[in-house]
């Protein structure tokens, strides 16, 4: 005799949801999602093409998940921010496609009326990662275990971030840049750049992370060009602002070009400003 606790019952056209699994009447699913058991689907959800949501999760909020999706068991996504200014907002949780959310993740929606929690395509969050509220990931992100991201964190496509560490809120981390474990993020970290320590530093271009994204068959990038304008902005005596201007007249390629963007506005006034080199 078939166990029929262990099955997957067939609710519509190419859903399956366990029998042990609670979904919301108003959720909306599409075509091949997968809800296993014990796994709570709120109201006002919408869940994309061929996504699958592990044992136990819960998607709550009013949070849409694109296509195809891997959601590991224990993850919970779209619950109030862990903020005290949160007043019980309708706010959003935005995931794109293609994306792993291993065991334990956690990600909050936003807190004021309007905004939004963002998460793009082709990540992977390892087990017990944390996003806070108003964050922003890109594409093609990677965030190894334990990494705890506060509220309104920027990171860039292709960054990598190593495990056991914390990313202070208002943080940006810039496109292919490479963090290691157990560092304390506190600063900016710029595109192209790897970061390491606690305090985290700067140690230099991310060469290998370079190599490996194809930029270098890319006709219009030049690693000698970023790597002179590094070495302008942050190994010269020049304050940072004089190295900026200075790079900014000169010949610039679109990876020397978004570093010095990447640095203009992290050194506005709004901004905690970039991780400082190491000594």
């Amino acid at each position: 005799m078939k166990n029929k606790n262990a099955e997957l019952k067939e609710t519509f056209e190419g859903v399956k949801v366990h029998p042990n699994a609670f979904v919301d009447s108003s959720a909306e699913l599409h075509d091949g999602v997968i809800i296993s058991q014990g796994a709570i689907v709120g109201p006002n959800v919408t869940i994309g093409k061929g996504t699958e949501i592990g044992p136990n999760a819960v998607i709550t909020g009013r949070t849409q998940i694109g296509r195809n999706n891997k959601v590991f068991p224990n993850v919970f996504i779209g619950l109030d921010p862990q903020d005290l200014k949160y007043k019980g907002a309708s706010t959003e949780v935005i995931i794109g496609d293609n994306n792993t959310f291993r065991e334990c993740v956690t990600i909050n929606k936003a807190t004021d009326e309007g905004e939004k929690t963002i998460i793009g395509n082709n990540n992977l969050l390892m087990a017990y990662t944390h996003i806070g509220h108003n964050c922003e990931l890109g594409d093609r992100i990677v965030l190894s275990n334990s990494v705890q991201v506060a509220g309104h964190v920027k990171v860039e496509d292709k960054a990598i971030i190593g495990g056991c560490l914390g990313i202070h809120q208002f943080v940006h981390i810039g496109y292919l840049a490479m963090i290691g474990g157990m560092t304390r993020v506190d600063r900016d970290v710029p595109p192209f750049c790897l970061a390491e320590g606690h305090p985290g530093r700067l140690r230099g271009l991310n060469r290998i992370g370079i190599k490996r994204s194809g930029l270098l068959e890319n006709k219009d990038f030049d690693l000698k060009l970023l790597q002179s304008t590094w070495n302008l902005l942050f190994k010269s005596n020049y304050v940072m602002s004089d190295a900026l201007g200075m790079a900014l007249k000169g010949k610039l390629d679109i990876s020397s070009t978004k570093l010095c963007d990447f640095l203009k506005d992290s050194i506005s006034k709004e901004r905690r400003g970039p991780m400082p080199l190491v000594n």
